[in-house]
């Protein structure tokens, strides 16, 4: 079926549909009971102390009193011993283009506090939702364009060059253009966030559909939403607000191509990765639609799910069977 995404025409349907494109609703109020329960997060900034570390010797101090930044972001293990690194990040240190990249870091990034407010936000409505949850230590270094972000339980490590604003000079290399969108600062929390969501993400490895795959990335944006709920779609799933639009303005289509194809069950993983996986264009559909669709699709699918069947976000995160979700979800495209 040939389809035909024209986006531009669609932006004003979003506006009448506004459930429906769920865009930042800037009279959006978040709990103020949630956040006063939150944990209290400081970014502390490596960058700075590596990159003005005046001697090898500092640096070595700062590997020991960073131990766990060390030994797990730097991989401490292996190198020869902590010296061999610290002389590595010595030279690194020394080095023309990366104190320039430092220079210009340092420019963009010279106050970190909507960052740090975002992400205790953040960091809140997750304990809220699963008491359990610790908050980890947060980091910003400047990694070279290596490491974009590092998370685990105990660690986030927030690789500040990689989201300097896409008209800067400095850029990730051989990136395409539709991933390097999505490096700017707006998309740090929501990333993180995502992150975080796949230790909740309960899933069944034996159901390796296309349906599954949706519903695993559709949990994943739909627990970012739940932990950031004034927060744009956009930055979210990275979509532009007309792509956006223009996915619900097609949503019939998008559906029927689904289901007149027979794909929800398929089993091929080069066909799942055409809907799933990272791309310009679902070109399947349309050349016009964006890439990752199926995820978007996917995202419907578990907001109609735990709306009709009343379940907490913990119980949805709980739940394996995306079979079960996908046919309890009662879900019908948008018209």
């Amino acid at each position: 079926m040939n389809l035909s995404f024209k986006i531009l025409p669609f932006v004003f349907f979003c506006i009448i549909l506004i459930e429906g494109c769920r865009p930042k609703d800037e009279s959006c109020q978040l709990d103020d009971a949630i956040l006063e329960a939150g944990d209290d997060v400081n970014i502390e900034r490596l960058e700075g102390l590596f990159y003005e570390a005046s001697s090898e010797s500092e640096i070595l101090y700062l590997l020991e009193e960073y131990s766990v930044f060390a030994a797990k972001f730097l991989q401490q293990e292996a190198y020869e011993s902590k010296e061999v690194l610290a002389k590595d990040l010595w030279v690194t240190n020394q080095d023309t283009l990366m104190q320039e990249l430092y220079s210009e870091v340092k420019k963009e990034f010279q106050s970190l506090e909507d960052l740090e407010r975002e992400l205790n936000q953040a960091f809140a409505y997750i304990k809220y939702h699963f008491p359990d949850f610790k908050a980890p230590k947060v980091y910003t270094f400047l990694t070279g364009f290596n490491v974009d972000l590092y998370v685990s339980e105990e660690m986030i490590v927030i690789g500040l060059d990689y989201y300097l604003p896409k008209t800067h000079k400095f850029q990730p290399p051989e990136l395409p253009q539709y991933i390097t969108d999505r490096y700017e600062s707006e998309y740090i929390v929501p990333m993180i966030a995502t992150a975080i969501s796949s230790r909740y993400n309960a899933v069944d490895l034996s159901q390796s559909t296309l349906v599954a795959d949706m519903i695993f990335y559709g949990k994943a944006y739909h627990f970012v939403k739940s932990v950031m709920p004034c927060i744009a779609d956009e930055f979210i799933i990275g979509y532009s607000s007309e792509e956006i639009a223009a996915c619900y303005a097609n949503e019939e289509f998008i559906w029927t191509h689904f289901v007149e194809n027979d794909l929800l069950y398929t089993t091929n993983p080069f066909e799942i990765r055409k809907y799933t996986g990272e791309a310009p264009a679902t070109d399947e559909i349309s050349p016009d639609a964006p890439g990752r669709v199926g995820r978007w699709l996917g995202w419907n699918i578990v907001d109609d799910f735990r709306f009709n069947n009343g379940m907490s976000l913990d119980e949805l995160m709980q739940e394996k069977d995306a079979d079960r979700i996908f046919r309890q979800s009662g879900y019908k495209p948008r018209r």
